[in-house]
């Protein structure tokens, strides 16, 4: 039972931490704070928290770090770190963290269709599995053109009864100031590919250097140089770079310590005891806290649009993964019906031969005759 209530509860509080990521960042974008330079501070900070990690617990086992690797990892940082989280966070600038949080479960949809595009998953639109992953695929591309495109009319759900004045006052000040509905999502989008093309180069760099703290310490060592250095060219100014807010310097440790140092470790530790399929069912219900708490602290309006499209995505969402889970599974069964037709080829025979060798079996052998 225990076995079972904390891999849940890790991947609860995982979306959780997101969830208050989405938050607090929105929140200190809009009192000012450039979202390049935030991206930035969240990768040196992520440096610093993950570094312990990888110097105490594999500094043992840690693999040569070769040339290859640290070109292989530096691709990582690009794609995973730089790349992913410079899209996301001017995004979310440009939007709402219900709608980027919807779009952002089109994760595993951009995977599958890269991943079939460099033959390393398998398609199979003659099974049930690869057309369930082919539907759950369009269905989530769909759901996220109704978002990006379409909002209709709001939601009337009333207004939330919490009064947070500090979120009010920031909402109210960067109310349609900046705010681009097609930009936003369009990024968005762009952020999942990334980090999509993130997990096919990660999932080849794991297996050449199977050190995960390090590989981590390393990309986003990396990647804060490669932000600081576009976060620079954005905006040189040292007010700009100033955290003598609050918002701003609660949002870069959050994002920094919280949504990148705690956050791995559990989710590398639920990947150990579940399998990564169980960590990607968790996705939506970030978008359903993200939705309740920007409702109720940042007074966000619901479309129709939005909601629509987060269902789609959803179902899509869950397509794919059904899809995943079925083929794995069914590669599990052939792989075992394989090996007992094996076995059972060799099986007689061997059973033979212990008979004419084995003086104990043949003697038991003689006893049951008799």
């Amino acid at each position: 039972m225990l076995g079972d209530f904390m891999p849940f509860l890790a991947n609860s509080l995982v979306q959780l931490g997101y969830a208050g990521m989405n938050i607090t960042s929105k929140l200190a974008m809009e009192s000012g704070m450039k979202p390049l330079v935030l991206v930035a501070y969240r990768q040196i900070f992520a440096t610093i928290a993950i570094a312990p990690f990888a110097f105490f617990l594999e500094r043992k086992t840690r693999p040569k770090i070769t040339k290859p690797i640290l070109f292989q990892i530096f691709l990582c940082s690009l794609t995973g770190a730089t790349a992913n989280q410079v899209f996301y966070f001017v995004g979310l600038a440009n939007s709402t963290p219900t709608v980027v949080c919807a779009l952002n479960n089109v994760i595993p949809a951009a995977t599958f269709i890269l991943a079939a595009l460099c033959r390393q998953e398998a398609v199979g639109i003659k099974k049930a599995s690869g057309q369930a992953k082919v539907l759950g695929t369009l269905v989530c591309v769909g759901g996220a053109m109704l978002i990006s495109f379409y909002h209709g009319h709001t939601v009337g759900i009333g207004e939330s009864s919490i009064h947070w004045k500090y979120a009010e006052e920031m909402t109210s000040k960067s109310s349609n100031n900046g705010s681009n509905f097609f930009l936003g999502p369009f990024l968005v989008m762009a952020s999942a590919v990334a980090w999509a093309v993130w997990l096919i180069i990660q999932g080849q760099t794991s297996k050449n250097f199977p050190a995960p703290y390090t590989c981590t310490t390393i990309m986003c060592f990396m990647a804060s140089i490669e932000c600081t250095v576009i976060g620079i060219f954005s905006d040189h100014k040292i007010s700009a770079w100033s955290l003598s807010s609050s918002i701003r310097l609660i949002s870069v440790l959050y994002a920094g310590i919280v949504c990148s140092a705690v956050t791995y470790c559990l989710l590398c530790w639920s990947i150990q005891k579940k399998g990564p399929l169980y960590v990607s069912v968790f996705s939506p219900m970030l978008l359903v806290i993200v939705a309740v708490l920007s409702w109720a602290l940042l007074g966000e309006k619901l479309y129709v649009g939005s909601v629509v499209g987060s269902i789609l995505i959803v179902g899509g969402l869950y397509g794919v993964l059904w899809g995943k889970d079925r083929e794995i599974k069914e590669m599990k069964s052939n792989e075992l019906e394989t090996g007992e037709a094996t076995l059972g080829k060799g099986g007689g025979k061997d059973d033979l031969e212990l008979q004419l060798h084995d003086p104990q079996a043949k003697g038991n052998h003689q006893a049951g005759a008799a």
